[in-house]
């Protein structure tokens, strides 16, 4: 029954996360300013190609997806290496993009100081280590 809220919990979480997405991929734009990172005292002029997006948003609308499967609510025969490697390959990618790669996003950056920064160390890097944690829980509960 754990195993079954938690990835329905994920499964929430993940299709928020590819709505957010698919959002900005029609031409949304709240929020946007908050979600690229910038130095220090600079605007972004960065633009995101679409095709990013997009794959984006299907990514994790998959990982929301596959939990989804991982609860028994939808029976949805997937590959074996999809078992024994996917479920621990999706909460080590939101691991590794908590710690951040040190200068821009994670818990370790450097600069702390932009729009993006503080949104990071206040939701995006916590909510990544929490898919993380819940990820390998989801795991360990299972074997």
């Amino acid at each position: 029954m754990v195993i079954v809220a938690l990835s329905i919990f994920l499964f929430l979480i993940f299709t928020v996360l590819g709505g957010f997405h698919f959002y900005w991929l029609f031409g949304g734009v709240w929020g946007l300013k908050s979600v690229i990172p910038t130095k220090e005292n600079e605007l972004s002029n960065l633009s995101i190609p679409k095709l990013a997006t997009l794959i984006v948003g299907l990514t994790l609308t998959l990982f929301g997806l596959l939990y989804l499967v991982k609860s028994g609510l939808i029976n949805v025969q997937i590959p074996n290496w999809i078992i024994n490697y996917g479920y621990w390959f999706i909460p080590s990618i939101f691991i590794l993009r908590a710690i951040g790669e040190f200068n821009y996003v994670g818990f370790f950056k450097k600069i702390k100081n932009t729009k993006f920064s503080k949104a990071d160390t206040e939701v995006f890097s916590p909510l990544c280590l929490i898919i993380g944690i819940i990820g390998i829980l989801i795991q360990l509960i299972h074997i």
